[in-house]
C-alpha cells in the first residue's frame, strides 16, 4: 500500500489503486475518495474509478444511499493542478479531452441524476472543483469547521468546469459573487448560512448526522424518491407551462412504473385505515 494510504475497513469494496474506497453498511455505501496526503484533490485515477464506483453502486441492490466524502482531514482540495492539468495538457489533446469528459460524467453529468440518493459529508477542506460534486449531490451535512473555497482567483484562474454554475444554481448572487471574485474562505457554519450545505453540526457528530438522514432517505419509496429527483431538476429551468406539463407526464409515468403502488398504500392508510398522517413520516412499506 501506497505510504499515506487510508487502509480499505473490513467489508470494503477495494479498487486497484485504491484511490477510491467504498464500505458498505446497512445499506449505506461510504465512497471515499482516498488520496489523504493531497487532501483528496482530483487526479486521473480518481476520475477514472469514481465513474467505475457510480456504475457498480448503480446496479448493486445492496445500496440504497450513496455518501461521498473524503478520507483524512479533507473533502477535496479540488483537482490536483500536476496531474489534471499540466501532465495531461502536455500530452495528446485526445487523452485530454477523454479525462475532461470522464471528470464531468462523475461529479455532475451522472452524479446529479444518479438513481438512488446521494449525500455529500463535508469532513473538512472543500476548494474549487469540490464544489461540482458537492453541489451535485442531492443533500449535504459538514462539519461547522470544514473550510470551504472558491480560490481559482488567486490562481489567476476562473472557477471553470461546471463550479460557477454548481455555485449559482445554489447561492444567491452577492453571496457567490462576493466569494468568487475575492477567494476567501468560509466555515461549514457559514456554508450551511448561504445554502451550500444543509447543516452543519461538530465534527464528531457528523457521520452519526448523515447515518440518521441516510435511513430517513431509505425509508422512502426509493422509485418516487427518483422520480422527485428528476421532476426538480428537470424543471429547475422549465417555463411553468412546460414545467407543469412535463410534472403531469412525470407523475403519470411514476404511478405506472412504481411497484410498490405506493400512492395508493399510501391513501389505503390515510383515508380507510386511518393509520398514516404524512406529516408525521412515510406510509408503512410493508404492509
Amino acid at each position: 500500500m501506497t505510504e499515506g494510504k487510508t487502509a480499505p475497513a473490513e467489508g470494503s469494496i477495494s479498487y486497484p489503486n485504491k484511490s477510491v474506497v467504498v464500505r458498505m453498511e446497512d445499506g449505506i455505501a461510504w465512497v471515499s475518495l482516498n488520496r489523504p496526503e493531497k487532501r483528496n484533490a482530483i487526479n486521473p485515477a480518481i476520475v477514472f474509478e469514481m465513474n467505475e464506483v457510480l456504475d457498480n453502486l448503480e446496479m448493486d441492490d445492496s445500496c440504497r444511499v450513496v455518501v461521498i466524502t473524503g478520507s483524512g482531514d479533507a473533502f477535496s482540495a479540488g483537482q490536483d493542478l500536476k496531474e489534471y492539468f499540466r501532465e495531461p495538457d502536455a500530452g495528446p489533446p485526445a487523452l485530454r479531452e477523454r479525462l475532461h469528459k470522464a471528470n464531468a460524467q462523475w461529479q455532475w453529468r451522472r452524479l446529479m441524476h444518479f438513481s438512488k440518493p446521494t449525500i455529500a459529508m463535508v469532513n473538512g477542506w472543500c476548494f474549487g472543483g469540490a464544489f461540482q460534486f458537492l453541489l451535485a449531490c442531492d443533500l449535504a451535512i459538514a462539519d461547522e469547521k470544514a473550510v470551504f473555497g472558491l480560490s481559482e482567483i488567486n490562481w489567476g484562474i476562473i472557477p471553470a468546469g461546471i463550479v460557477t454554475k454548481s455555485v449559482a444554481m445554489a447561492v444567491l448572487q452577492r453571496q457567490a459573487m462576493y466569494y468568487i471574485m475575492t477567494g476567501e474562505t468560509f466555515d461549514g457554519k457559514r456554508a450551511e448560512e448561504i445554502g451550500i450545505v444543509n447543516f452543519a453540526v461538530p465534527k464528531d457528530q457528523l457521520e452519526e448526522r448523515v447515518r440518521k438522514l441516510a435511513h430517513v432517505l431509505m425509508k422512502k419509496n426509493p422509485h418516487v424518491l427518483r422520480a422527485c429527483k428528476s421532476g426538480y431538476h428537470y424543471v429547475r429551468d422549465l417555463p411553468w407551462d412546460m414545467a407543469a406539463e412535463y410534472l403531469a407526464a412525470k407523475s403519470d409515468q411514476t404511478k405506472h412504473r412504481d411497484p410498490e403502488q405506493g400512492d395508493q398504500k399510501g391513501m389505503t392508510q390515510f383515508l380507510d385505515e386511518k393509520s398514516y398522517r404524512p406529516g408525521l413520516g412515510a406510509y408503512n412499506r410493508d404492509k
